[in-house]
């Protein structure tokens, strides 16, 4: 089951590939199995057993995500689009595109609506199927430690006060209608303008999203952050941002402020996940508050951020105010 998972991945990322390169040949049951070596019948029930869908159904939702994107943020005629996903007519594009998500391309181009995408499945993850890493190699890298100032921004999130990781997050919210994982992630990589998507059309889940923890008095208090906390999960947008909101999710206005970061670069995720998760979390413990300029910032319904990217990085950030000095009388 192990080397499934991994050919699954490998055929579900191939799959978005082949749909920006419009190859139709290469994304045919047929071509895909003969690619495996197995029969057309015994890949689709291994493809199910491992995502819960039949390649076609898969294959269907990921062409309407890329089209609801290009409907949303292009004024290319519908059936330009219609076409260039696979689709025969503006008819049978509309009418699956309604099915899918509630409203004609029509409708959601005149106003865009929150909806559920059909993000990109990530079924291999060694951590969800329990394996861990593969061994524990010291990470080559090293965590930089600096101070920031982030501008005034917006956040749209879903929160709890129980949860302390991004596995025990999602367990919680499972049992919530509306906030589990599918859901949320869905709903938010199909909010436009995301600050942290850096402009690359990914909608794979998780572009563009960041855990966040909102400093609160009643919240739980886990690890080495300071003060209580609610933890997050959600996007954070322009400060002039009044697009969709969805019902179950919070928009708040997060101010201007200065933040400690603690940040390591690049890492590979099968070897040095946890490695990297124990630098971090050293160099937050040792550093030391009462030789900087900056103390923590405790005040209710500060922000704090983590972003946990292995292309990309590792990063965590917590607000700061400067200390008030001191005049002798």
């Amino acid at each position: 089951m192990y080397e499934w998972h991994r050919q699954i991945q490998t055929i579900i990322n191939g799959i978005d590939a082949c749909i920006r390169q419009r190859d139709d040949e290469a994304l045919t049951l047929r071509h895909i199995a003969r690619r495996l070596g197995y029969s057309e019948f015994y890949t689709t029930t291994r493809f199910r057993e491992i995502t819960g869908l039949s390649f076609r159904e898969y294959l269907r939702a990921r062409r309407l995500a890329f089209a609801l994107i290009d409907v949303r943020d292009t004024d290319r005629p519908l059936l330009d689009i219609a076409v260039d996903y696979g689709f025969s007519s503006h008819e049978t594009f509309t009418r699956a595109f309604k099915t899918l998500y509630g409203v004609t391309p029509s409708a959601y181009r005149k106003h865009p609506v929150a909806v559920v995408l059909r993000t990109r499945i990530s079924s291999y993850d060694r951590y969800a199927l329990g394996m861990g890493e593969i061994g524990m190699i010291q990470s080559s890298g090293h965590v930089s430690v600096y101070f920031t100032t982030i501008p005034a921004h917006k956040f749209l999130y879903i929160r709890n006060n129980v949860s302390n990781s991004y596995w025990g997050f999602w367990q919680h919210h499972e049992g919530i209608p509306g906030q589990d994982c599918h859901t949320v992630c869905g709903l938010l990589d199909s909010i436009p303008g995301k600050l942290d998507d850096q402009g690359s059309g990914d909608i794979s889940s998780g572009a563009g999203h960041v855990m966040g923890y909102e400093s609160a008095p009643d919240g739980g208090k886990f690890d080495c952050y300071p003060v209580p906390r609610y933890e997050c999960y959600g996007c954070r947008l322009p400060a002039d941002y009044d697009g969709p909101v969805p019902e179950q999710m919070l928009l708040r206005d997060v101010p201007q402020a200065e933040y400690i970061v603690f940040e390591h670069g690049p890492f590979d995720y099968e070897q040095e996940n946890r490695s990297v998760e124990f630098m971090i979390d050293a160099a937050m413990d040792a550093f030391d508050w009462n030789a900087s300029e900056y103390a923590f910032d405790d005040t209710p319904g500060r922000m704090s951020y983590f972003y946990h990217d292995p292309e990309r990085c590792w990063k965590e950030l917590w607000p700061v105010r400067r200390k008030e000095r001191s005049h002798a009388g």
